[in-house]
């Protein structure tokens, strides 16, 4: 399965390969755990990898005939503007999380327009698939399969990982049958992309390519840091720029998929952009991150909690927000009803403003506007 995005392949699942000792001449740097360095991965690779499962999808779709667009065939033939119907094939990957009720998380683009649903251990057991539910904004599925003597990946703390990390990568390429690649984590909470509207990615060195969507990004523990999604390919393959949704992300889609069977997004009422360096000098303000909100819708949430135009939001219950995306996925994914904490720099001084979590208007969602 694959998505084209600019001059960009769109997959996901991700492959992991066993680590061997880097030549003097140049590679990657071997690996510690603990300490130690590691010569293989492959006890970690052996734990993970019953995990990791291939998805096949049947699907239908129903297409205009594009001839009948055409104003000079129109003429002759007659169309009836009927849509065409039309059989879909599609491959990727997906990560068992929970063996006790059978949850898979995979991407939700790869299961588009399904039918039907089969999932594929590594020990080539075939299951029948229900969609539990799906998320487009954060590209999460969440799938069910028999409890059949399955293997879970253990989930990992995405917030823990820092540039450099190793990590490994696990899925379907191509429809090959299970792959493992390796790198490291080249960057943290990538926004912008245009792939998705909730953007934190996990950027990683590790070979992703199509059929590898929904696989996993693990860390040397063999624990699940991400859900991949997207490559940068400028020429249609594999150039060392792959993107995962990290599994803090996704734990948050699944629990709302798990009770309410769809992700009901957050919203406070702002409108928000990133702080730039003239943005920045205009308000007078030493720092270089955080989300600067541009306007307040009256009667919203943001407006009751007290928060204004030009203030710039710099945390989110402690936790630094570097720029606008950053804060539209925490408010997008938090629990409507609840509350979060802002911390607010305003005029220069900082003050803390809780706010309550309230649904996107039916006319438009200020949050995150593009």
């Amino acid at each position: 399965m694959k998505r084209v995005l600019a001059a960009s392949v769109v997959s996901g699942g991700i492959v992991a390969a066993s680590l061997a000792p880097a030549p003097a001449s140049g590679g990657a740097p071997i690996p510690e755990v603990g300490g130690v360095p590691v010569a293989s991965v492959a006890d970690i690779v052996s734990r993970v990898t019953p995990g990791v499962v291939g998805i096949s999808v049947r699907g239908e779709v129903r297409e205009v005939n594009p001839l009948a667009q055409d104003p000079l065939f129109r003429q002759f033939f007659d169309f009836h503007e009927q849509p065409i119907e039309r059989e879909t094939e599609a491959v990727g990957s997906g990560v068992i999380v929970n063996a006790e009720r059978g949850y898979v998380l995979t991407n939700s683009h790869v299961i588009d327009n399904a039918t039907k649903i089969k999932v594929t251990t590594k020990d080539n057991r075939s299951f029948d698939a229900t969609l539990v539910g799906r998320d487009t904004g954060t590209d999460i599925a969440l799938l069910q399969i028999p409890t059949d003597n399955l293997t879970a990946v253990p989930m990992g703390d995405s917030s823990r990982l820092r540039v450099g990390d190793f990590v490994l990568a696990i899925g379907n390429p191509f429809g090959l049958g299970q792959t493992v690649t390796s790198g490291i984590v080249s960057a943290l909470g990538r926004t912008g992309l245009g792939i998705e509207g909730y953007e934190d990615f996990i950027q990683t060195d590790a070979s992703i390519n199509p059929g590898n969507s929904g696989g996993a990004l693990v860390n040397l523990q063999g624990q699940l840091v991400g859900i991949s999604t997207a490559i940068l390919a400028p020429g249609g393959g594999n150039i060392g720029i792959g993107f995962a949704v990290p599994i803090n992300m996704a734990r948050d889609v699944m629990d709302q998929l798990t009770r309410y069977g769809e992700v009901r997004h957050g919203h406070i009422g702002v409108a928000i952009q990133d702080l730039t360096p003239e943005l920045a000098r205009a308000l007078g303000t030493v720092r270089t991150e955080g989300a600067l909100i541009a306007r307040v819708e009256p009667g919203s949430a943001a407006q009751l909690a007290g928060l204004r135009a030009r203030d710039l939001i710099v945390s989110v219950n402690g936790t630094p927000i570097h720029n606008a995306a950053e804060l539209k996925s925490r408010v997008g994914l938090a629990q409507i009803g609840g509350e979060l904490q802002l911390t607010v720099d305003r005029d220069g001084a900082e003050r803390v403003v809780d706010v309550r979590i309230g649904k996107p208007t039916a006319v438009r969602q200020y949050l995150g506007r593009r």
